[in-house]
């Protein structure tokens, strides 16, 4: 009886229940399903509004706790290696399944029969991307300007300058520090009793997007949504499970470890309203502080793998549902150009289909209006994009931590057992030639 009980006051039994509850009563009460839609939109906002000061409380306390800060410039360059490597693969993954299953092959559009209503907001949104632009967003207007937004890059720039002169001002500097440690333990906790909102939030969202658009809206799609979530499923279970293996650690370990994160994934749609969460329970692995802090938001404007398989995918899958073949030569330029626009979407709703657009606006081998294909069942294909992205970003903040000698093997492994750690929980300073010590 107490472990039942305990079963049904866990979180990740009351969002599990929450999203089959959305499906159904979005099936069955259409109409009542998309008034629920506030339901969702509230919890992502009360989630993103705490996201700016826990990444900026977690980096300025990692980097200021650092033993060698020339240890810093290493790590974002491997980091950078990592997610440009894995992006590539993704991009290929996508490629090689759009080709292998086919799904457009005999569908015979023709582009200037399509309707282009409800694609203006996203070709206006990509016609706004850039490399330019992207890199010089990074960059806020003030220094309180990076807050008020809530956007990740501009908050983590600030806050590894914050960092570094913290830590250069030796003794004068940690009275602040000490502010910000306080500071860090209290968004936490509050992060702590907003997440038991979590199954509402889920239940809301996937319960409109069910009734928005309707189970039976899938079929004459089912096979592009099929071939996604398999190249998906490709890339998480061989591609990262074999990075995971050649580690020393078990990726499915790791997803059942985050199990409840990827379930408001799947109810959001989103990887933003975990942010917080993953930031802890990565340091509860026995992963260095700095080394998260730097890595998982760093991951989520540079390493959208899920979007990248999505690109390549939906790009040729229109190309196909058009009769247009590409050649060599064209389709190396198209993947080239989705290894920016992937990047560049970062933070956009509806990144995907924005960073969709924003590449066959460059490329025009493939017409912009085929995207009307895709927008009534974009909301079905984001969450094996978001879910792809949370698992890849989860794994190269682990792997990043075990090549930097930043992470105790232990503490990984017992946690990821389901023991109790072998060590104290606490925070962790970073030590470059060995394990994380606590304090």
């Amino acid at each position: 009886m107490g472990d039942a009980m305990k079963v049904v006051k866990s979180l990740y039994f009351q969002i599990l229940c929450a999203v089959l509850l959305g499906v159904v009563v979005g099936h069955f009460w259409a109409q009542q399903a998309i008034a629920l839609k506030p339901l969702g939109d509230a919890f992502i906002k009360l989630i993103k509004m705490m996201i700016a000061p826990v990444v900026f409380c977690t980096i300025v306390t990692g980097i200021a706790g650092m033993s060698d800060k020339r240890s810093l410039g290493r790590l974002l360059s491997k980091t950078m290696l990592l997610f440009l490597g894995l992006t590539v693969i993704s991009l290929i993954i996508g490629l090689v399944a759009v080709y292998v299953f086919k799904p457009g092959v005999g569908m015979n559009i023709d582009p200037s029969h399509l309707s282009t209503a409800g694609l203006s907001q996203y070709t206006e949104s990509a016609a706004k991307l850039g490399v330019v632009e992207f890199f010089m967003h990074i960059i806020p207007d003030t220094f309180i300007g990076a807050f008020s937004k809530g956007e990740v890059l501009p908050v983590l720039f600030i806050a590894v300058l914050c960092g570094f002169a913290l830590s250069s001002l030796g003794e004068r500097g940690k009275p602040v520090l000490d502010v910000l440690e306080a500071a860090s333990q209290m968004v936490f906790k509050i992060f702590s009793y907003l997440m038991r909102f979590a199954p509402i939030g889920a239940f809301g969202a996937l319960a409109f997007t069910v009734g928005q658009y309707g189970i039976t809206s899938l079929g004459s799609l089912a096979k592009l949504i099929m071939t996604l979530y398999v190249a998906c499923a490709f890339f998480v279970f061989v591609v990262l499970g074999s990075i995971c293996r050649a580690h020393g650690f078990s990726l499915w370990k790791l997803l059942r470890y985050l199990r409840e994160e990827f379930l408001v994934v799947l109810g959001t749609s989103s990887t933003e309203p975990v942010m917080p969460r993953m930031l802890e329970k990565l340091q509860a692995l026995g992963c260095s502080k700095g080394v998260v802090g730097l890595v998982l938001p760093t991951g989520y404007s540079f390493n959208l793998d899920g979007t990248a398989i999505y690109l390549s995918l939906a790009a040729i899958f229109i190309a196909q549902a058009c009769n247009i073949d590409l050649t060599m030569t064209q389709t190396l330029t198209m993947l080239a150009i989705m290894l920016l626009s992937s990047k560049g979407a970062a933070g956009v709703t509806g990144s995907g289909f924005v960073a969709l657009a924003s590449t066959l606006t460059v490329i025009h081998d493939i017409p912009l209006a085929g995207l009307a294909l895709l927008i009534g069942i974009d909301r079905f294909m984001s969450e094996a994009r978001a879910l792809t992205s949370l698992a890849s970003n989860a794994v190269a903040t682990v792997v990043m931590s075990i090549s930097e000698s930043a992470c105790d093997r232990q503490v990984l492994l017992d946690t990821l057992d389901g023991k109790t750690p072998a060590v104290p929980e606490g925070d962790q300073t970073w030590d470059p030639v060995g394990t994380p010590t606590h304090i």
